[in-house]
């Protein structure tokens, strides 16, 4: 199974630049998108079905054109979980998962920390979504969760670790949680079979970072141990350029 993790930054806007002529080409089982920025009526379904992918699960923020995640599948799923039953992650509409015979996918979305409200609101929404996995695994062990996590794990995923020390995305919190996230049972799938730097998945707009690669690795695919004997590849997908962030692969037997 190939899956792909892409926040697309507003899905209409990615596919007025031609997100589903790259989704043909690329062609994964499963796509999992995040700041879909639209609510299902918005959204050219019958086009992404044209494109392959008829199995569509959207979770919009209740906020207009805010937020919102997306799995899109060429095959049924057996059970979909919209949402986590947790009210401060819900309406925001961060997170949803697909149920396969022998694995689960979710999308995640987590939120930034762009001022001092909202980084608590990221603290708080860490901490939940934690104990939420940890419950999770317990009944659903093959899972795969892929998404933008808002963070960078380690001084290797970010451009200017000295610069960017005091700034969300690269606190010294932020990395623990995401390393104890790591090491309570996930794999980071890329850094299996790529551990080279200068490997991003987000760039600013500003100051022509995406041309210079001045990126934040802050996308992820982490894969449940159980998987870890089943991965076969995992890839970073910087020439499609359909958002300020590009595609994360994944590829399980």
């Amino acid at each position: 199974m190939k899956i792909v993790s892409y926040n697309v930054n507003g899905i209409r806007a990615a596919i007025t630049k031609g997100f589903l002529d790259w989704l043909q080409q690329e062609n994964p089982d499963v796509i999992c998108l995040q700041e879909i920025k639209a609510t299902q009526d918005q959204i050219p379904v019958d086009a992404i079905t044209a494109a392959g992918y008829p199995y569509q699960y959207y979770y919009s923020a209740q906020k207009k054109g805010y937020s919102g995640v997306a799995i899109l599948s060429k095959t049924e799923p057996k059970n979909v979980v919209y949402g986590t039953g947790i009210e401060h992650m819900d309406f925001e509409g961060r997170n949803v998962r697909v149920d396969f015979d022998t694995l689960s996918v979710m999308s995640l979305y987590l939120p930034s920390g762009t001022n001092s409200d909202r980084l608590s609101h990221k603290f708080m929404f860490m901490d939940d979504f934690k104990l939420y996995i940890s419950t999770l695994k317990q009944s659903i062990p093959n899972l795969v969760i892929c998404g933008d996590y808002n963070i960078c794990h380690q001084a290797i995923d970010i451009h200017d670790p000295i610069r960017n020390a005091k700034v969300s995305g690269f606190l010294p919190e932020e990395r623990a949680w995401l390393d104890a996230f790591i090491t309570d049972g996930f794999i980071d799938s890329l850094r299996v079979f790529n551990k080279e730097p200068h490997q991003y998945s987000w760039w600013t707009y500003r100051a022509n970072a995406r041309a210079n690669n001045k990126g934040w690795r802050i996308d992820y695919n982490l894969v449940s141990e159980p998987l870890r004997d089943r991965l076969v590849a995992a890839s970073i997908l910087p020439d499609a350029v359909h958002s300020d962030h590009c595609p994360v692969v994944v590829e399980i037997a």
